[in-house]
This record gives C-alpha cells, sequence and structure tokens, in this order.
C-alpha cells in the first residue's frame, strides 16, 4: 500500500487554477450562505410585521369605530366629539330653545344698557343729532370685531395651536389687532362722513376716534371670553 502510495503521489499533480477555483467556489458558497441568512431573517421580520397588523386590526375591530373618538366635550381642546354631534341632531327644537334663551336674556341685558347710556348723554344727542346716526355703526362694529376675535381664538384653540397657557399673549396681539382695524376704519369713517356726507369736522373727528377704543374693548373682551370659559369649564 504504501508504494502504490507513492508512486500516486509521484505522477499526481495538482494545478494552480484547481486550487483558484477550489477556493473560489468556497468564497462564493460562504456568500451565497451569508445572503441566503440575510434574507431568511428579512422575511422574518415581514411576517412578524404582518402578525402585529393582524392583531391590531383585530383589536380595533373588537374596540369599535368610536373607541378613538373621546365621549368628553372637547371645550375648545380638539374636535367636536360624534358624542355632541349625536346629542344635537337627536335635540328637539325646543330643548336648543331653553338652553340658549338663558345666554340671549344675559346679552340683551348688557345690550339695554345702551339705552340707558343714551338718555344719559340725552342733552350732548339733542344738541348734535348727527351723532345719533354713528351710534348703530359703532354698536355693530363693536359686534363684529368681537365676533371676529371669538372664532379666531376659539378656531386656534380647538386646532391645539394654543393653549390656555398663551392667554396674555394672545390677548396683547388681539388689542394691538383691535388698535389698528379700528385706526384705519375710524379714519376711513371719519373722511367720508365729512367729506362725502357732509357731518361736521367734531362729530367726524369723535367718530375716528370711538372706532379705535371700541374695538380695543371689543378685541380684549373677545379674547378673554373663551380662557375663562375653558376655565371655568363651560
Amino acid at each position: 500500500l504504501s508504494s502504490i502510495w507513492n508512486i500516486d503521489a509521484k505522477h499526481t499533480t495538482i494545478h494552480p487554477r484547481t486550487i483558484m477555483k477550489g477556493s473560489g467556489n468556497t468564497k462564493n458558497s460562504s456568500q451565497g450562505a451569508g445572503s441566503s441568512s440575510a434574507l431568511n431573517e428579512l422575511k422574518e421580520t415581514i411576517k412578524q410585521q404582518a402578525a402585529e397588523i393582524e392583531l391590531l386590526k383585530k383589536a380595533a375591530k373588537q374596540a369599535g369605530p368610536s373607541s378613538s373618538i373621546s365621549k368628553e366635550p372637547s371645550h375648545g381642546h380638539g374636535p367636536p366629539a360624534s358624542s355632541d354631534v349625536d346629542a344635537y341632531s337627536s335635540t328637539p327644537f325646543y330643548r336648543i330653545a331653553f338652553d340658549r334663551v338663558g345666554w340671549l336674556s344675559v346679552f340683551l341685558a348688557s345690550l339695554s344698557l345702551t339705552a340707558l347710556v343714551m338718555s344719559s348723554f340725552e342733552h350732548t344727542l339733542s344738541k348734535h343729532i348727527e351723532l345719533a346716526f354713528f351710534v348703530p355703526l359703532l354698536i355693530g362694529h363693536g359686534g363684529n370685531t368681537g365676533g371676529q376675535t371669538v372664532g379666531t381664538v376659539l378656531s386656534a384653540l380647538s386646532t391645539g395651536s394654543i393653549t390656555t397657557s398663551d392667554a396674555p399673549r394672545i390677548i396683547a396681539k388681539e388689542s394691538m389687532s383691535g388698535l389698528l382695524v379700528g385706526s384705519f376704519l375710524g379714519l376711513v369713517v371719519g373722511l367720508v362722513s365729512h367729506y362725502t356726507l357732509g357731518i361736521s369736522a367734531h362729530v367726524s373727528t369723535i367718530i375716528f376716534f370711538a372706532l379705535p377704543m371700541i374695538s380695543i374693548v371689543a378685541s380684549s373682551l373677545a379674547s378673554v371670553i373663551p380662557f375663562v370659559c375653558i376655565r371655568v369649564g363651560i
């Protein structure tokens, strides 16, 4: 056996190309094994994620469509809950009227103060009757300014862009905005009333200064009201 082995060893030659091919095959096999293992790991990850998604879908179906919507009133901190919408649609008209009559009575009582104020200035109005023509304009401007401010603040609160901690900054900003708007409109109304309608210069001047003051008061109060309502839980 040893002689045969020696003969085979003498006559056997190993070429370098054969060695290189063998090493190349070894490398390719190792790279293929690595890529196949990475592919298997990726498949396992996809399977796990798919299983998690199925579990979430089952949990969402069991919880129902209304579980993600809070049943508590938003009070300006988010979109209205579905329970509020359903309650409004099912509420009869007389219940809505009873709910609103209280606040409307308060507003009516506050507006009736206008008559008291005008009666106290009856002597002045009798001398300058043209000033009484602008009373509805001034009252309407105050209501419009306050309505726009309330709507803006409530919209910002409902979207979450501001919170109750931003109240001082918002009130100051709305007051300055009211001053700017009132000054511009006062200048326009004063000039038009004097040069177009023939109103006296002193009455036009009063209108010019009255509109900015009304705008500041209306904007300030209207920006305070939403924060106060949230604070007391209305």
